[in-house]
């Protein structure tokens, strides 16, 4: 009997010891829903290039370029994964160009450029690519050197269209690139063109430029659960 109990009084029931799996690393880059939706509105700067047509004959073709710095505004709507959205802009531009015709030269430029134009997007978060097309207005200015001709001007109205992409910083604060050709048609000059055997000018011109807009709704980018 002795040696029965010290024998049961030396077994150990043995437990099992579960250690807790270890913590997840970090996340590096939180995830975030971004919200387009909203009234806009910004500053845009950049960059043109295009070609003046003199009529003939015969022909005068000819470059024109310059720089452009002006406003933005715009409203977004964010539904069903697309976004749709209309946007205003007005450029203060300094496109030109001239060329030799006979022994005077022949001027083309533009002073000033807006648009009104539908965008239509596919966001992917802080990331919005998007084509977008309208309305351009502008005036076009045509002259020579012959002072006894002067310079024509005329206010214009053509069509653009362009693509683009824009990328939200912060809540409130987006960047963007876009691309737009105008086309501001054709227009009379009259005696200031009369010297280079027309008095039709064509304008167009390609536009680069990028971006900074501000939106109203503070609730632009959050943490998603």
């Amino acid at each position: 009997m002795c040696v029965s109990v010290q024998a049961a009084e030396l077994v150990v029931p043995q437990r099992k010891v579960y250690k807790a799996p270890p913590p997840p690393p970090p996340a590096r880059f939180a995830p975030v829903y971004t919200n387009w939706t909203g009234f806009y509105f910004g500053l845009n700067a950049g960059y043109g290039w295009g070609q003046a047509r003199w009529d003939g004959p015969p022909p005068l073709e000819f470059n024109t370029n310059g720089g452009l710095f002006g406003l933005t505004v715009g409203y977004n709507l964010q539904s069903a994964g697309w976004l749709l959205g209309v946007e205003a802009d007005y450029d203060w531009t300094r496109l030109k160009g001239n060329t030799a015709c006979g022994v005077i030269a022949c001027e083309t430029r533009n002073s000033w450029l807006s648009t009104v134009r539908a965008r239509i997007g596919l966001p992917n978060d802080r990331f919005l690519p998007y084509v977008t097309g309208g309305v351009a207005f502008g005036d076009l200015a045509a002259s020579n050197t012959t002072l006894a001709f002067g310079t024509a001007s005329t206010k214009k109205t053509g069509w653009t269209a362009g693509a683009g992409f824009e990328f939200m910083l912060t809540g409130n604060l987006s960047a963007k690139l876009e691309y737009l050709y105008v086309d501001l048609g054709s227009f009379d000059c009259g005696t200031a063109c009369v010297v280079a055997g027309t008095t039709n000018v064509n304008f167009s011109a390609n536009i680069f430029r990028a971006g900074i807009n501000f939106k109203f709704d503070p609730g632009g980018v959050s943490a998603r659960n």
